[in-house]
């Protein structure tokens, strides 16, 4: 057995989640394959048929267990998936011998390469480790190894996708049911079943392929790409024969990316709104000289990912333009391709309606088996029939309990629900989410451009010092020329697309509010290059021609940016650094969290004021962010120079101060939310501070609620591990009353508490997030840890981000919604145009909707095939059944439309506090259902014992059976009534209130009942006021009539 993904990951590095698999070998054995193909034969074919519904069993039955180096076959089973941290050691370095396999054939020695391909993966079989393992190391052979460079989805031809569809146990049971019909005489009913059941394949077919074909266009990538040899020679290839440790030529037009790849040198504006939703181009810089392993997840700043667009290179080429990138992971390896097999492989919805639904439906089959050995043993005893009448007469009962359109009907809620979303500006790429939506209970909010605007502005700036702060200034220009105004204008990642500035716009605000403006080298760049001791000058900030200061002009010199260190939300923090003309009095500048450039400053340069200030901002929701430099050691070699080593020893310069205000939709739904007793959770990677002020600002926390501070240190060398819990104003230490009921109050944890407490108490974890309502300066992967976490407590969890740093959580969370202009995005099942929260409460309304439709529809289904059967049962046991034609009326007719207008209904209009059921097999669900079917049989029996009790009323033929035996009163009667009560059952099955709109909203619904009710009631009046009187006076006349009765004639 084996189970083995591999990555790095340092020792202060977060864990990641990861899946393993258990493998298992098989070998062939020769009997057991002769006996099953006898088998097969014998049962003509049902056992291929088995085999092909349960692979499982096929192996078992075929092979031998064996160990892995022996195996033919491979049974892959993937086990939970589990928290685990990534290790140095689990990266696979092999030599070549490890994984080839030299045997001599007929005196020559041949090199084979056993692996196998998973979900697009290859593992490779490592004898020395007597495991299957995936490769991440680079040498001569790693085409061979990797592959070609393809996320190729297979389109399977028509024939194949016929013979899947064909075998598919639905469609194996229709096929079962029309042959049946045929045998017993139900010409019309199965030809218009077969009929359907054609069309239904060939849409399902259509559907498919296209599917399948348009996310082959879309995964599918082949381009020409310049590569450069280990000669040094520069080579045009596909993109199909790249491999991890090729050297990539990125031109300066861009192009669209075939691979994931490290940036080497230069920098790369890139739009990855395909894989993150977001729509700010992201510029990229290369990767900095370090010991350490390179990974993706970690180093995603300076990581180029597969389809993402390149809009622009330049600093990495010849003339300055361009740039150099390694392929790092190809094929299915990429982010892309993780994409990809997520699409073609989801993992199974756990959601209990659907997997009751299955139950129920082996229930009816049950009640329709043990109806059958009654009709046998009626039959059999009462009448004397064929055994091929009373074989098919028997299983006719189980065709009828289970009702064949059961699975079509319970989707109609979710079509109509789906169609409503995407007429509001809601597109779903998962309607089987849509039913997980009713059941969500807490929902998950980023901060920054979900609850609060996108832009901010500038709200003051402080200098600080050993001296303590100065006045705060509102407006940067009125800064005196120094540090502090050069760190604002060009501490940042902006760059110029076609002349204009692009970035965060945190960053594009911050340098519009200084005046200063942003240049980049033209053309070669060598000029400039060398006027600056020839650094490669990134860019140049120049300040306003006119200063605002009241004192004398002082000239500011321009700034030259050399290189740049981008933000990372694990470091909490950017910086760059500078030189002047001539390339000396190189600076180093950097900009981050406070309490991150706080700690990489000397300590006599920090404010003793430092943490009242930031309290104080904080706590008023203004965003708050630190400056701090230093002047680089003129010795220092700049262009290998390390990101540590510039950022330590800074000196404090003060702190910006930006006001991000609260969307005027977020109370507004918070509260609705709240009033609807769904709990709010907010999780940001801004201050604590600032998150609690804006947790009350939008009503997840009231202001006068208690917001109590958890604090968690990890074990270090000179301290054990520490938990702790605060008030929030007088920091005084709570430690009794903490988890009883009525003790009302809010958590906040921070990410480095958070981790310490999954670490070292996790006993307490389960506590904390019962009530927890602020997660602050949590990184991207702590998110989606938190959604597992959450979903372990039995929430089902809903997350709404802006997509950029949230796509783990919104993929990991049951429902994840991705605030963005695209249309779809795979970042998220749910993607909202709506700038704003307003579509949680709407698609929470569409969620309960749909499974209220859904219950209703089904249990109108159940109810629909116990009447049929129960009419059936009543009327075998008087000889005689329904007509060809009646079958074919209520199927086709009456229930199909009733199904299709019953789901019509939209949601209410208000979220009500209660949550839909999900499970079918609940005492309500079955008890009503009982209820129902008695009162059904009752009223059939009525029906019949009443027709039979008239005068005018003329026995059966006691000699035949079946239809030979019509038209007659019995089943007219029956049918009749039958009729009235799927109309009657269709109006009680539909619930309205609180979910849905009430009943005649639905105009629809109305228009087919009242024009059965008409049908079923003309054919109750024509038989009782004009046949039977008839019949009753001819026979009392003894006149033998041979009028036709009934409508089923």
């Amino acid at each position: 057995r084996s189970g083995c993904l591999s990555c790095k990951m340092g020792a202060d590095k977060p864990a990641v989640w990861k899946l393993t698999f258990d493998v298992q070998g098989y070998k062939w054995v020769r009997w057991r394959l002769w006996l099953c193909r006898l088998a097969a034969v014998l049962s003509l074919g049902v056992l291929l048929i088995v085999f092909h519904w349960r692979p499982r069993l096929a192996v078992l039955a075929r092979c031998c267990s064996c160990p892995l180096a022996l195996a033919d076959i491979l049974l892959i089973r993937p086990l939970p998936t589990c928290f685990v941290p990534f290790s140095l050691e689990m990266v696979v370095e092999l030599e070549e011998n490890e994984w080839r396999d030299t045997i001599q054939l007929h005196k020559e020695e041949k090199t084979l390469l056993r692996y196998y391909l998973f979900k697009g993966l290859r593992y490779i079989w490592l004898g020395r480790k007597g495991a299957f393992c995936l490769i991440h190391d680079v040498n001569s052979f790693r085409r061979c190894m990797y592959g070609p460079n393809l996320i190729d989805v297979q389109v399977k031809s028509y024939v194949k996708l016929l013979f899947e569809e064909v075998l598919n146990p639905f469609y194996v049971f229709q096929v079962f049911s029309i042959t049946l019909w045929i045998v017993d005489n139900y010409y019309y009913y199965a030809i218009c079943i077969f009929i359907i059941s054609i069309l239904s394949i060939g849409i399902s077919l259509y559907e498919i392929r296209k599917q399948s074909v348009t996310l082959r266009n879309m995964a599918r990538l082949v381009t020409n790409v310049t590569i450069r040899r280990n000669s040094g020679v520069e080579e045009l290839v596909s993109s199909e024969e790249l491999a991890p440790g090729d050297c990539l030529i990125i031109p300066q037009e861009g192009l669209l990316l075939p691979c994931d790849a490290a940036l080497l040198a230069g920098e790369c504006l890139v739009n990855e709104s395909m894989l993150t939703g977001e729509s700010v181009p992201v510029l990229k810089t290369p990767l900095l000289a370090g010991e350490g392993r390179y990974s993706s997840e970690t180093e995603h700043r300076h990581t180029l990912f597969c389809g993402t667009q390149l809009i622009q290179a330049k600093g990495g080429g010849p003339g300055g333009s361009g740039a150099v990138a390694v392929v790092t992971s190809t094929g299915f390896f990429t982010a892309k391709g993780n994409l990809v097999s997520s699409i073609l492989y989801p993992h199974p919805t756990d959601f209990r309606f659907y997997q009751d639904s299955a139950k129920f439906l082996l229930i009816l089959a049950f009640v329709g088996t043990i109806y059958k050995s009654d009709i046998t043993d009626l039959f059999w005893v009462c009448v004397q029939v064929t055994w091929l009448e009373l074989v098919v007469m028997s299983l006719d009962v189980v065709t009828i309990a289970v009702p064949p359109a059961l699975s079509a009907a319970i989707t109609t809620g979710t079509i109509y629900a789906q169609h409503r979303l995407k007429s509001q500006g809601v597109f779903c790429i998962s309607p089987p989410r849509i039913n997980i939506c009713g059941k969500v209970s807490l929902f998950c909010f980023d901060k920054t451009g979900t609850l609060t605007e996108d832009g901010m502005d500038v709200w003051g700036v402080m200098e600080g010092g050993p001296a303590g702060f100065s006045e705060l200034v509102p407006d940067p220009r009125l800064l005196s020329p120094g540090p502090m105004l050069s760190g604002l204008a060009c501490c940042h990642t902006v760059t110029l697309l076609q002349g204009e500035p692009l970035g965060d716009p945190l960053e594009l605000k911050m340098v519009e509010s200084t005046g200063w403006t942003l240049h980049e080298p033209e053309g070669d760049g060598n000029v400039l290059d060398a006027e600056f001791g020839g650094h490669r000058v990134l860019a140049v900030l120049r300040p306003p021609k006119q200063q605002p200061q009241a004192q004398e002009a002082v000239s500011v010199p321009t700034i030259t940016l050399i290189l740049r260190f981008p933000f990372s939300s694990a470091l909490q923090r950017m910086s760059v650094v500078t030189v002047a003309r001539g390339g000396c009095s190189a600076l180093a500048f950097m900009k981050g969290s406070p309490e991150m450039v706080a700690s990489l400053c000397r300590a006599e340069t920090v404010p003793g004021q430092f943490s009242s200030k930031l309290h104080s901002f904080s706590s008023e929701g203004l965003r708050v962010l630190a400056l701090a430099y230093k002047p680089v050691d003129g010795n220092a070699d700049l262009r290998t120079i390390e990101r540590g080593e510039v950022e330590k020893d800074m000196q404090f310069l003060g702190l910006m101060i930006m006001k991000n205000l609260v969307k005027p939709e977020s109370a507004q739904v918070i509260n609705m939310l709240r009033l609807a007793h769904l709990r709010t959770v907010m999780v940001t990677g801004d201050n604590i501070l600032t998150a609690v002020n804006v947790a009350k600002s939008c009503g997840m926390v009231g202001f006068d609620d208690k917001v109590i501070f958890v604090n968690a240190t990890p074990h270090t060398a000179q301290s054990i591990p520490t938990l702790r819990f605060s008030l929030e104003d007088r920091g005084e230490v709570i430690t009794q009353g903490l988890y009883q009921s009525g003790f009302d109050y809010h958590l906040a944890i921070n990410g480095k508490s958070f981790a310490a407490l999954c670490d070292h108490f996790p006993e307490y974890l389960p506590k904390v997030l019962l009530r927890a309502t602020v997660f602050a300066r949590m990184a991207p992967d702590q998110k989606t840890q938190l959604v597992k976490e959450l979903q372990k407590l039995n929430y089902k969890v809903g997350m709404c981000g802006d997509g950029a740093n949230d796509c783990g959580a919104l993929r990991a969370a049951d429902v994840g919604v991705s605030l963005s202009e695209a249309e779809a995005s795979v970042a998220s099942p749910f993607t909202s145009k709506t700038e704003n929260i307003s579509c949680v409460p709407l698609l929470i309304r569409e969620g309960r909707c749909s499974l209220v439709t859904s219950f209703s529809l089904f249990r109108y289904m159940a109810s629909y095939s116990l009447i049929q059967l129960c009419a059936v049962l009543t009327l075998y046991s008087v000889r005689t059944r329904l007509s060809d034609k009646q079958f074919l009326l209520c199927d086709f007719f009456l229930v199909t439309t009733l199904a299709i207008v019953m789901g019509r209904g939209g949601p209410s209009d208000k979220l009500d506090p209660s949550r839909p059921s999900a499970s079918l097999m609940s005492l309500p669900v079955l008890g009503s259902l009982f209820i129902h079917t008695s009162v059904i049989v009752l009223g059939q029996l009525a029906a019949l014992f009443i027709t039979t009790s008239q005068d005018w009323y003329v026995p059966i033929n006691s000699t035949r059976i079946g239809a030979d035996n019509l038209p007659n009163m019995e089943d007219t009667s029956v049918f009749a009534l039958s009729g009235f009560q799927y109309i009657i059952m269709a109006v009680v099955v539909t619930k309205g209130y609180p979910h849905k709109k009430p009943l005649y909203y639905n105009s629809l619904l109305f228009l087919p009942r009242r024009l059965y009710f008409r049908v079923f009631l003309s054919a109750g009046l024509w038989k009782n006021l004009v046949e039977e009187p008839i019949a009753f006076w001819c026979r009392h006349c003894k006149i033998e009539h041979s009028l036709g009765r009934g409508p089923s004639s």
